[in-house]
Formats: structure tokens, sequence, C-alpha cells
């Protein structure tokens, strides 16, 4: 699978750079309890997006409910809620630090496809036989023991895929690479990865959740924004340059390797642009005042609606804010009596607008299916 690396391009390193600087300006944008809940929000969001990749449409609210353990009666959507709550819970371990590092090493790769797949019902996990088509069951964690074909590519064969994986995690972790070269290996990595096929299936999943890891360890991704949403609203160019980057060596002047490094090259290029991308939109829909203007024009809304009581908006604002604050302000936010202050923030509460474990908790911004639309215009958004 040499190279492992683009050659030296300008473009390349121009990107990543490019990709350094926003993600630092996003991370400084909120603040910290206020980051939390919006990861909370967009990790959901990274699942939906990595679904429809693999050709499973999950609503945004059977994802939610999933989360609250409501899963529908019907066993196709109830399977697909189950598959999304395992995506969330091993991103969240990801997230958390709880899996293997670093996170280019076999015994990650080995892990994210254990867990994720421990946690699918057994109707998913079930392939077809690429010869002889009969059924065989998915071992979550077991590298695949049978020849596969993808596509136009032809996988290595099972008895090597140690070799490979153990090159993967080898190739992309030397220390003399720069931190920007090391961004960029993210992008190679995610193709050579999916290249490898080292799975009889989960192989996407795993690889995206690998690339997710990787640019946490760099200090370049962050709970505040998904590749996977750009991966999927151009999912037939992503699937085009995958298929592009698996070619050999088109001669010459393409490298010294076996495959061919334009097409690496194009798919870096295509991978690290889409990171730039969703940074970008992710600065422009949290940006505070225009979060803030969005929210006060629904909450006024709702309260002419009666839907929501008057005093609301206050108490709205100081979670984004301050990120959470204790119920004891609310009087003072509102101009309210105690009581009637209690009862805009218990009805707030009640919505899952805010969010307050215990009734002495602090409270902070709930993000219910209900508001995201008006709250984060186009995060659920297919295709362009």
């Amino acid at each position: 699978m040499e190279p492992l690396l683009p050659d030296d391009r300008q473009e390349l390193e121009d990107l990543a750079t490019d990709l350094v600087a926003k993600a630092n300006t996003l991370a400084g944008r909120l603040h910290p309890v206020m980051r939390a809940s919006v990861g909370d929000l967009v990790r959901s969001m990274n699942c939906y997006y990595s679904n429809l990749i693999e050709g499973h449409n999950t609503l945004p609210i059977d994802i939610d409910r999933a989360l609250n353990n409501d899963l529908a009666k019907e066993p196709e959507r109830r399977n697909l809620q189950l598959e999304a709550r395992a995506h969330i819970e091993v991103q969240r371990m990801i997230d958390r630090g709880e899996a293997p590092a670093p996170a280019l090493s076999v015994d990650f790769i080995i892990w994210t496809h254990k867990n994720f797949c421990e946690r699918l019902p057994d109707e998913l996990l079930v392939v077809d036989h690429p010869m002889t088509k009969e059924k065989i069951k998915i071992v979550p964690g077991e590298l695949r023991k049978d020849h596969v074909k993808v596509g136009f590519h032809i996988p290595p064969p099972p008895e090597d895929l140690p070799a490979f994986l153990k090159r993967l995690a080898e190739g992309y972790s030397s220390s003399h690479l720069s931190k920007l070269r090391k961004i960029i290996g993210v992008a190679a990595s995610h193709h050579r990865l999916a290249w490898i096929h080292p799975f009889l299936d989960g192989n996407g999943r795993v690889t995206r959740l690998l690339s997710h890891a990787l640019l946490r360890e760099l200090d370049v991704g962050s709970e505040l924004w998904a590749v996977s949403r750009g991966l999927a609203r151009r999912g037939a160019d992503y699937k085009a340059n995958l298929q592009a980057a698996d070619e050999p060596r088109r001669g010459d002047l393409d490298g010294r390797g076996n495959l061919t490094m334009a097409g690496l090259i194009g798919f870096c290029k295509f991978f690290l642009t889409t990171c730039v991308d969703q940074i970008d939109f992710m600065a422009g829909l949290l940006e505070p005042q225009e979060l803030l203007r969005r929210m006060e024009i629904w909450t006024e809304e709702e309260t002419r609606a009666k839907r929501l009581p008057k005093g609301s908006w206050p108490v709205l604002r100081e979670a984004v804010m301050a990120g959470e604050y204790a119920r004891g302000s609310a009087p003072a936010l509102t101009g309210y009596e105690e009581r009637q202050a209690r009862t805009v923030l218990n009805a707030l509460i009640d919505k899952g607008y805010l969010v307050s474990p215990t009734t002495r908790s602090p409270v902070k911004l709930g993000f219910p299916t209900a508001v995201v639309d008006r709250w984060f215009p186009r995060l659920y958004q297919p295709a362009n």
C-alpha cells in the first residue's frame, strides 16, 4: 500500500495549516460547559451522517429516542436506533480517553470494531459470504478470514492483514513526521485503512472513528465539529476519491510505490478541504451573537404562542453566556419573585431546553431535537 504519504505538496501543507488555525479559533469560541453540551449534539450529528454514508437513514428524533432507551417496536427501525446508539457510545468513550492509546495502533482499530459491534443487535451482525452467499456471523473485533472484493478493489488476503495493519500503525506514527505531515497523514491513513478492509463489515465506520480520534490527538479535532458531515454531504465525491486512490501506480511520473501517488494526493486534498469546510460551517453556526439572535427570535415566537412562559429568554440567554448557573439566579435574571421565576425555570427544564440533573444542580442549555433546526439551521442536511 505504498506510498503511505503524499510527497511534499504546498497545497496540502497550506490546508493542514489552515485546519490548525481554524480549529484553535473554534475551540475558544464557547464556554467549556456549553462546549460539552454542544459536543453531545455534534456526536449525534456525526452518527447521523456516518449512518447516511452506510446507506442507513436514521432520523435525528430516532437517535435522540435511542439515547433515552425509547426504542421503536418495528424491528428494522429499532435495529437502526441500536446501531446509532452504539456509534455514539463508542465515540463518547474515545472522547473521554477510554480507548487504547495511541489511536494509531492495531489495538485501537480492533477495540473500535469490537466495542461497536458488541452493541449491535444480532440481525446487524450477519453478512453474505462474498463467493458462496451463505450467511456469515460477524465476530466483534475479529479480522476477516475470507477474501473479499469491494467494487473494483480487491483488498489484501486475510493472512496478510496483521502485517498491513502493523505497517499502517508504524508508518503514520513516525517521530520524524512534523505535526503538519501527521495531519496530512490522518487523511492518507483514512484511505489506507479503508483499502486494507480488515473486517468483514464495519470498516467505513471504524475508519471514520479512527480519523476522529487522530484529529483529537493532534489537537485539531474536537467535540465541536465532525468530518463525517462533510463526507456524507459529498458522498459521491468521497467514494470517487477513495476509489481513485485505490488504483495502481500509473507510470514513472506517479510516484514509486505500488499505488497511485496522484490518487492519494487527490484524496488527501479532498479530505482536508472537507475538514476545513466543516470547521467553517460550525464556526458560523456557533458564533455567539448569531446563535443568541436565532434563539431570541425562536423564544419570542414560542412565548407569543404561549408554549413558553414570559421571562424565558433571559434564562436561556444566561445558559449560553455563562455555560451554567445556579437555580437561585432565576429571580435576578427574570425580575420575577422566586416562585414565579422557579415556574419559568421548571417549564424550560421540563421541555428539555435547560438541563439540570437534580433539583439542586446548576442548569445548562439542552438541545432537544425539536429546536435543533431553529437554533442550528442546516446542521442536519443530507446533501447539497
